[in-house]
């Protein structure tokens, strides 16, 4: 039984919360206000850098010695070889099926386009239903997880990942992300989140979500946000001990690690049997690669809306709900999308250099725990430290 002094004092308390909890509403609400009939019809300049701004925020994103040009150029490449790879597989995957489309040795760039898009719709077929993304990105990564282990890949964490629908607040930038602990929480849990359908999506907005994120992509996904990808690692990088490199970490290392790691889990075998998961992985590399390019080009280069649009869902094949969002993305970030394909290209030839410097006696996991035991610095200083090469 609480004695009366002590009854009135918990009243008393009670009714202080709930004035603080209403002047904080009030203020919210005026804020907001101010948001809406102020600030925002007066916004009228334009969202884009420019190439001035752009340039110096590249060089501080991504402190890699390539240039927006170079960028370019090499992003130009990749998608040319990237989608003459997506023919080769595609082929496979239409073989012997009825209606496929010819598939000549030598293809016009319409024949290209076709038998790419008539195997990226069969895969499209296979998809989650619009209430079950959550069970299906587990079941997903659980699969990774074992074909990590049983080839001893790299060295994983002890806890597992946990799958969550993504905070609401989260929610209309990227439709998935892995929430790591931080530098100075280094022993919580991690999260893969992943958005859900929003409820006011008619059947055909829900229907193009789930196309690009169907059963394969959910698999492909699960690979690059956790395992063996960021979730795995920022684990190690939690494990160096200077808390200043964990705090400025490097995008272009984490997000092309994230990138690397689902090459590789290709290259090494996993769902090797099955074409169409081939396929949706080098779709999902090839976004990587005009991440690049649309970042630059709407910031720099004034590509409208539309022009995105049309790159995106034609020449990368994007469904029409992941290629508007890229808008909204471009237009609250800037340079982060270029991130991606350059962590990719750096992890690529890193590899490639301590293949070749250490001959017979290089290890893939003993390469892939080395590279990441630095923390995560730009992609240059961990292959210098790494391969012990002078610093530049």
């Amino acid at each position: 039984m609480i004695e009366p002094h002590k009854g009135e004092l918990l009243r008393s308390k009670q009714r202080r919360l709930e004035r603080a909890i209403a002047a904080f509403n009030a203020a919210v609400d005026e804020h907001q206000t101010w948001i809406t009939e102020t600030l925002v019809p007066a916004a009228q300049a334009d969202f884009r850098a420019g190439a001035e701004t752009f340039d110096t925020q590249l060089g501080y994103t991504l402190l890699s010695n390539l240039s927006r040009a170079e960028i370019r150029s090499r992003a130009d490449a990749a998608v040319i070889s990237v989608r003459e790879e997506m023919y080769r597989v595609s082929k496979q995957a239409l073989a012997g099926r009825p209606g496929a489309p010819a598939t000549p040795e030598a293809p016009t760039p319409e024949q290209q386009q076709a038998v790419i898009r008539a195997a990226l719709d069969i895969a499209a077929a296979e998809r989650p239903a619009r209430d079950h993304l959550v069970e299906d990105a587990t079941a997903a990564t659980e699969e990774a997880r074992r074909f990590v282990i049983e080839h001893d890949l790299i060295t994983l964490p002890e806890g597992p990942v946990r799958v969550i629908l993504m905070p609401e607040f989260q929610r209309g930038v990227a439709v998935a992300y892995c929430d790591s602990p931080g530098p100075l929480e280094r022993n919580l849990e991690t999260f893969y989140a992943i958005s859900p359908i929003p409820d006011d999506w008619s059947e055909e907005q829900a229907t193009s979500f789930l196309r690009e994120y169907n059963n394969r992509a959910i698999l492909d996904i699960g690979v690059h946000e956790a395992m063996p990808g960021h979730y795995v690692q920022i684990f190690h990088s939690n494990r160096y001990p200077s808390t200043l490199r964990a705090v400025l970490g490097s995008g272009s290392f984490v997000e092309g690690w994230a990138v690397y790691a689902e090459e590789m889990m290709c290259e090494e075998g996993f769902r090797a049997n099955d074409p169409l998961y081939r396929l949706s992985q080098l779709k999902v590399q090839l976004r990587t690669i005009t991440n690049a390019i649309i970042d630059q080009a709407i910031h720099v280069d004034g590509m409208t809306q539309e022009q995105m649009m049309t790159f995106l869902t034609q020449t990368a094949f994007q469904e029409e709900r992941e290629a508007a969002g890229k808008w909204r993305r471009a237009q609250l970030s800037v340079t982060q999308l270029s991130t991606y394909f350059v962590g990719f290209q750096e992890h690529l030839e890193t590899r490639v250099a301590a293949r070749q410097k250490q001959g017979a006696a290089f290890n893939l996991k003993a390469y892939h725990d080395g590279v990441l035991a630095f923390g995560s610095p730009p992609g240059r200083f961990a292959r210098q430290l790494l391969l012990d090469e002078p610093i530049q």
